[in-house]
C-alpha cells in the first residue's frame, strides 16, 4: 500500500494530521491570511503528507467548506472569492516544489491530458486541481484553463492530438455547452473524460451527453487514466439531437432565444402581483432579475437534458439560500406562476415548472442548510 492510499484510502487520518490541516487552512483563508494558508499546507508537505493527499484530502474539502459557508450566509461573495484565490495561489506554489517535468523519470503508460473548462465555466480551481494530481501521477498535463470557447479547443486539439480531453464543469447551466464539445472532439478522434458538479453526482449527465467516461473526482478521474480511456468508436458525424430527439420541439432553443424578453415579461409581471416590489432599490430590483435569468436558465437546461430535476434541484437550492438569508422559500412561487403564464404553449416547460412549485410546497420551512459544512 502506498503512503497516498494509506492517508486517502476510505476516508483514513491515522495521526490526526489530515484534520488538523483542514482546521489550520479553514481558519486562514476565512480570516484572508495567505501566510498562514500557506504555513498549514507546506507544514503538511514537509511532514511527508503527498501532494496529492494535500491537494484531495485538505485544500478540496476546505474549498468545498468555503461553498458551503457562503451558501449558509455566514460568509460573503468576497470572502469566498479570496479563499479560492488563496487556495489558487497556493496550488500554484506546490506545483513548484517538484523538479520540472524534463528532468522526471519518464513514466510508463503516461499520456498526455488536455484539461479544459467548458466555455462559459469560470470555476477553474477543480480543474485545477485535477491537473497538479495528473502531473503527480506522471502524466502529461495541458492546462488551458477556465471558460474555453468550444471552437478554440477543437483548434487546439487538432494541433496538439492529446490521448484524452478531461472536461469540466461545475454549473449545470453549462450541460448544452459541454455537449456541443464533447461531440466535437469525439469526432476528431479524442475520448472525452467528463468531471465536475454540472455532470450529476452520479455522472448521468455526462453519461447523457454521450461522454466516453467520467468521474467523480480528481483522484478517480487520476484512477480511470492509470487504466486508460478508449478512443471513441468511429461511427461517423454525430449532431447534438441525435442524442437528445426531443430537442425537435423547439422549446429550448424559443426559450433559450427569448431569455431577455422572458425574464422583462414576468419582472413586470410580479410587479402588477406584488405591489411591494413599488418600494425595492435599485440593488432589489437588480437581485430579483439576476435570480429571475438563473430560473430561465436553468429551465431551459432542463429543457435540454429532458431531465425535471435539473430545474426541481436548482429550485431546491435556491429555496435553501433564501432560507439561510431570512426569505421564505415561498418567494419563489410568483415568479414561477408568472413564468409559467409567459410558457403557456410550452407543455414541456409548464410541467417543469409545475413541478419547481412542488418543491417549494413540499419543502420543510426550516433551513435545512448544514450548520457545520465541510469537516475541518
Amino acid at each position: 500500500m502506498t503512503q497516498r492510499d494509506t492517508e486517502a484510502g476510505a476516508g483514513r487520518d491515522p495521526d490526526g494530521r489530515l484534520a488538523r490541516a483542514r482546521t489550520e487552512l479553514w481558519r486562514a483563508v476565512r480570516a484572508r491570511d495567505e501566510h498562514a494558508a500557506g504555513l498549514a499546507v507546506f507544514g503538511l508537505l514537509n511532514s511527508g503528507t503527498t501532494a496529492e493527499s494535500a491537494l484531495l484530502d485538505v485544500i478540496a474539502p476546505v474549498q468545498a467548506k468555503v461553498g458551503a459557508e457562503w451558501a449558509a450566509d455566514r460568509i460573503s461573495v468576497a470572502q469566498e472569492h479570496a479563499a479560492t484565490a488563496i487556495h489558487d495561489r497556493i496550488i500554484a506554489a506546490m506545483a513548484h516544489r517538484d523538479p520540472p517535468p524534463a528532468a522526471r523519470a519518464a513514466r510508463a503508460g503516461a499520456v498526455t491530458v488536455t484539461i479544459a473548462c467548458v466555455d462559459g465555466e469560470w470555476h477553474a480551481l477543480p480543474a485545477r486541481i485535477l491537473a497538479e494530481v495528473l502531473r503527480g501521477r506522471g502524466h502529461r498535463v495541458d492546462f488551458l484553463g477556465a471558460q474555453v470557447p468550444t471552437p478554440r479547443l477543437v483548434a487546439h486539439l487538432h494541433r496538439t492530438a492529446p490521448g484524452v480531453l478531461a472536461l469540466s464543469s461545475s454549473i449545470p447551466t453549462r450541460l448544452p455547452q459541454a455537449h456541443t464539445a464533447v461531440t466535437a472532439v469525439q469526432a476528431i478522434g479524442i475520448p472525452v473524460l467528463a468531471g465536475g458538479a454540472a455532470f450529476g453526482r452520479d455522472g448521468r449527465y455526462a453519461r447523457l451527453l454521450g461522454a466516453d467516461a467520467w468521474a467523480p473526482d480528481a483522484r478517480a478521474a487520476a484512477d480511470l487514466l492509470d487504466r486508460g480511456v478508449p478512443r471513441p468508436f468511429p461511427a461517423g458525424p454525430r449532431q447534438v439531437g441525435d442524442d437528445l430527439p426531443h430537442l425537435t420541439d423547439q422549446e429550448y432553443t424559443l426559450v433559450t432565444r427569448n431569455k431577455r424578453q422572458l425574464v422583462k415579461n414576468t419582472l413586470a409581471g410580479l410587479e402588477e402581483r406584488l405591489p411591494g416590489m413599488q418600494a425595492y432599490t435599485d440593488a432589489q430590483r437588480e437581485r430579483t432579475a439576476e435570480d429571475t435569468a438563473h430560473i430561465v436558465d436553468f429551465l431551459a437546461t432542463a429543457l435540454y437534458t429532458d431531465v425535471v430535476e435539473v430545474f426541481t434541484d436548482f429550485v431546491g437550492w435556491t429555496g435553501d439560500i433564501l432560507e439561510a438569508r431570512r426569505v421564505p422559500a415561498t418567494a419563489l412561487l410568483p415568479g414561477l406562476d408568472v413564468l409559467g403564464e409567459e410558457l403557456k404553449d410550452f407543455p414541456r416547460a409548464l410541467g417543469f415548472l409545475a413541478r419547481g412549485r412542488d418543491v417549494i410546497d413540499a419543502r420543510d420551512p426550516r433551513p435545512p442548510i448544514s450548520l457545520t459544512g465541510t469537516p475541518a
